[in-house]
């Protein structure tokens, strides 16, 4: 009914009292002291990187401080299922990553995949949303975005079960195109499926009131069409 009301639809009576919800009020993460020294270096150069997933670790509060203060976005709690990656060259941190449950709808995804309403209530659990992707500002390493999108298809499939008890065979990504390109998503082969309506999930008035985004995708293993597709 609350959708409704706000989609015009009904009026609903003025709220008497206002509960109390924990969640409204999370409190933002703190910063995170870690060496700024710019560094530039080849990939070859930079030496062997650590990509650790961090969610319900100690470090977890360091990806959240990282992209709080260093993303354009800042931090949003993931809903659902969700793990959050730190990379590390040495002991410096480099980049991270917060991955999600992916939204239900999505129509450039779903026309790609080609599922059945059906398979995508059924499967939509095992698509994951590249939420986050964050390279350090101070960080100038050639390459260095599209290798790790590389090894963290690799690596995600198995995290994900080992978390929450199944794999992942699919994931997706939205880009701000008037901000952004895509390049490194593109350079790691990932696939551009088309355009968001800039509607978001719970429109009812079928007019844009978001930006439009591009929707690029990555199938995670060879059967992963076939596996999202049973119903």
């Amino acid at each position: 009914m609350l959708a409704l009301h706000r989609g015009g639809h009904i009026e609903l009576p003025p709220v008497r009292q206002r509960s109390f919800n924990p969640l409204a009020r999370r409190r933002r993460p703190e910063p995170v002291l870690v060496d700024e020294t710019p560094l530039r270096a080849s990939l070859r150069d930079l030496g062997p990187l650590e990509l650790r997933q961090v969610r319900r670790t100690g470090d977890e509060a360091v990806v959240n401080g990282l992209i709080e203060t260093h993303h354009y976005l800042g931090y949003t709690q993931p809903v659902g299922e969700h793990l959050k990656f730190l990379v590390t060259a040495g002991e410096r941190p480099v980049a991270c990553f917060a991955w999600s449950s992916a939204p239900r709808h999505l129509g450039p995804r779903d026309r790609y995949i080609g599922w059945s309403g059906e398979a995508r209530r059924r499967n939509i659990r095992l698509v994951a949303y590249n939420s986050r992707f964050l390279i350090l500002p101070w960080v100038e390493v050639p390459h260095l975005a599209s290798h790790l999108l590389g090894r963290m298809a690799r690596m995600l499939p198995s995290e994900w079960e080992r978390v929450y008890g199944h794999p992942v065979f699919f994931a997706e990504t939205f880009v701000y195109p008037e901000r952004f390109r895509g390049t490194c998503y593109r350079a790691a082969n990932w696939v551009y499926l088309g355009q968001t309506t800039g509607r978001g999930k719970d429109d009812l008035t079928h007019r844009a009131n978001r930006p439009v985004k591009d929707v690029l995708g990555y199938g995670l293993t060879r059967r992963w069409r076939a596996e999202l597709a049973r119903a």
